[in-house]
């Protein structure tokens, strides 16, 4: 067996949840479904609604700034913006250079990874190689 050295690295973490909340007992108004069939099927009780003015970079720009706290570094220090997802702002031009505006991080490659569930992977390994 081989083992492989890898560059990268979390150097800190941030997350962000919306304000605005919608429960299954919400949606029992609205559809018809109960609290216990979707917990049963989804494990899901509740999820986080983003509002009509946020855009994804908004909710990323947030998580990022305490990523970078977390993580005691300034836009200055990034190296480069990977955005894994795939329900960005728009097509063109990438959430990744958006995000990079947001941050006032000059002088950094900035590109979107477009890999649903398996993003995070296919990110850190193309961050591997940078």
């Amino acid at each position: 067996m081989t083992s492989t050295t890898y560059r990268t690295r979390i150097a800190g973490t941030g997350s962000y949840l919306p304000e605005k909340v919608l429960t299954n007992a919400d949606l029992e108004k609205m559809v018809d479904t109960s609290d216990a069939w979707i917990v049963e099927r989804t494990g899901i009780q509740e999820r986080h609604i983003a509002a009509p003015d946020q855009a994804t970079t908004d909710l990323a720009l947030i998580a990022s700034q305490r990523a970078m706290e977390a993580a005691g570094i300034t836009a200055k220090d990034i190296d480069l913006i990977l955005f894994c997802t795939v329900s960005g702002d728009q097509p063109m031009p990438s959430s990744a250079c958006i995000l990079q505006n947001k941050l006032g991080a000059r002088n950094v490659a900035a590109f979107d990874i477009a890999a649903a569930c398996s993003g995070f992977l296919y990110g850190m390994t193309v961050g591997d190689q940078f």
